[in-house]
């Protein structure tokens, strides 16, 4: 009892303490705020990264892609049939993109991904990046009226306004359209509406588009031919969803200005499948826009459907009707173990024909090098603790000689050196825990109001501590893990009863009759 009634004392009277006390608290706080921030930081860019890539990617390992994929996804339900939810065939080849802005071309290299708008939503979350709300809910390449998205879904009311997004759609088709033909009347354009490819002189697009000239035109079948022609005001070519990325650029004031949107009409050129492939390209008609947040995804990707890519890429066999696809996106049930379903995919299809690996696989570098970050800093942060349980072990050294005095007489009444050294023991776990217990709860608190104390912030400098144009999320993410918070926890109080393990060692090794000599 006397142990115990002594290190409530000190605690009490010994203000030297508080110093360790309070480096204790900061250092765990700061971990628990510092875990919770990039847990979350690293849920939200995996949930991104899966967005696109499934669980499983069964894929060839050329351009030219494998046949018949029905047959295939059968094959695989044959193999892993239990395991899996859903799955979707796609194509995927590099290609290049053409619009005009202001009178010039622009042209940027993009990944191609021919998508099935009826399966795709069965083996991820593409829709939910989508920016009208009707494409979320079921993807269809039909140019929308109205009503695209002003903000971005992901960012609620937090995210940037885009006045300009209010008349996407037909309305600004139609705006278009009519300013493009006041220009072909005064020969600024051609009939087609569009300057000529950039990549080549008479290159053939979308043959819907081309007008007749006269001496090729049948007099016979010239009412014929009237009605067959392509009206923008009515029609739109094959639809493509398009990265945000590509389809915006920044200010000098930091704002983002669309240089295309949806209704505007793009020039996409790619390779073909035979061997040695030729470039073909065709016109598209933006429907909807593609915005995850993450500038890899964002600055990269189109997608359009995946029958009419097969069709302009050769990849259907004429005389059979059997279509190719380069990759099969596969969903599995929940608890499913995706590694071991791996295996048995590898195991059982020839690896010299097909390359089978989980998403993690394919993100393994960039998950890899978030984990390697969180490690590191929680290593530098630990550190902070253990600068208190310095600052510990030289309070209890000071302790211990400035109280010789009554050790000694503690010792003489019959005090064990046990007891002795379970006083600075008891004395060092009191410290701990109370600098520990403070810094938990400030770090959930802190946690918990993190995004208010960042806004606050803001309106304090004048600065945006938060920038969701340069982050990937338009608030801090935070996940607050109770196995995280608890070995922190103990690890700040395991390591101020070590600090307090020597001095306590040498208070009970004090002889009583040495001790007192000089009183």
């Amino acid at each position: 009892m006397y142990k115990l009634l002594l290190c409530w004392r000190y605690l009490r009277t010994r203000y030297i303490a508080l110093a360790s006390i309070i480096s204790v608290t900061l250092g765990v706080a700061t971990m628990i705020v510092v875990n919770s921030v990039m847990a979350g930081f690293s849920h939200e860019m995996q949930d991104r990264l899966h967005s696109i890539l499934s669980d499983l990617v069964f894929e060839a390992h050329g351009l030219e892609g494998f046949p018949d994929p029905e047959w295939q996804m059968q094959e695989l339900r044959n193999v892993a049939g239990d395991a899996i939810e859903g799955m979707t065939p796609t194509v995927t080849v590099p290609a290049m993109l053409s619009f005009q802005y202001g009178g010039n071309w622009i042209t940027r290299p993009v990944q191609l991904v021919g998508i099935d708008e009826r399966t795709q939503q069965d083996a991820g979350d593409f829709g939910k990046y989508l920016q009208h709300p009707e494409n979320r809910a079921a993807m269809s390449f039909l140019l929308r009226e109205s009503g695209y998205d002003t903000r971005s879904s992901l960012g609620g009311n937090a995210g940037h306004e885009r006045e300009v997004m209010r008349a996407a759609g037909w309305n600004h088709r139609r705006q278009r359209v009519q300013w493009q033909r006041q220009l072909i009347e005064a020969g600024m354009l051609d009939d087609e509406g569009l300057p000529p490819h950039p990549f080549a002189e008479g290159a053939e697009g979308d043959q819907a588009t081309a007008a007749p000239k006269a001496r090729d035109v049948d007099p016979f079948a010239a009412r014929e031919q009237q009605q067959n022609v392509f009206d923008p005001l009515r029609e739109q070519h094959t639809g493509l969803v398009l990265g945000i990325a590509l389809a915006t650029y920044r200010d000098r004031e930091g704002e983002d200005r669309f240089l295309v949107m949806p209704g505007d009409d793009v020039r996409l050129t790619f390779p073909t499948a035979g061997t040695p492939p030729r470039a073909v390209d065709d016109v598209f008609t933006i429907v909807d826009l593609y915005e995850s947040k993450m500038s890899e995804y964002d600055s990269t990707l189109v997608f359009v459907p995946l029958a009419k890519l097969q069709e302009l890429r050769g990849m259907v066999d004429p005389s059979s009707g059997q279509r190719y696809a380069t990759s099969i996106q596969i969903k599995l049930k929940p608890g499913a173990d995706g590694d071991a379903v791996r295996d048995k995919l590898r195991a059982a299809f020839p690896p010299e024909q097909f390359a089978i690996s989980t998403w993690r696989d394919k993100q393994g570098a960039l998950l890899a090098a978030v984990q390697m970050e969180t490690a590191i800093l929680n290593v530098l942060l630990f550190m902070i603790i253990a600068v208190a349980g310095f600052g510990i072990l030289a309070i209890f050294f000071m302790i211990v000689v400035e109280k010789t005095r009554d050790i000694g007489i503690l010792k003489s009444l019959g005090a064990s050196g046990r007891g002795i050294m379970g006083i600075f023991l008891g004395y060092g776990l009191s410290l701990g825990a109370v600098g520990a217990g403070v810094g938990m709860v400030m770090g959930l608190l802190f946690v918990w109001n993190i995004n208010g104390i960042a806004h606050l912030l803001s309106l304090i400098t004048g600065t945006e501590v938060f920038d969701p144009s340069i982050y990937y999320f338009y608030q801090i993410p935070t996940i607050v893990s109770p196995w995280t918070v608890s070995w922190i926890v103990v690890g700040a109080m395991a390591i101020a009863v070590l600090a307090s393990v020597l001095p306590a060692r040498r208070a009970a090794s004090l002889h009583p009759v040495e001790a007192l000599r000089y009183e």
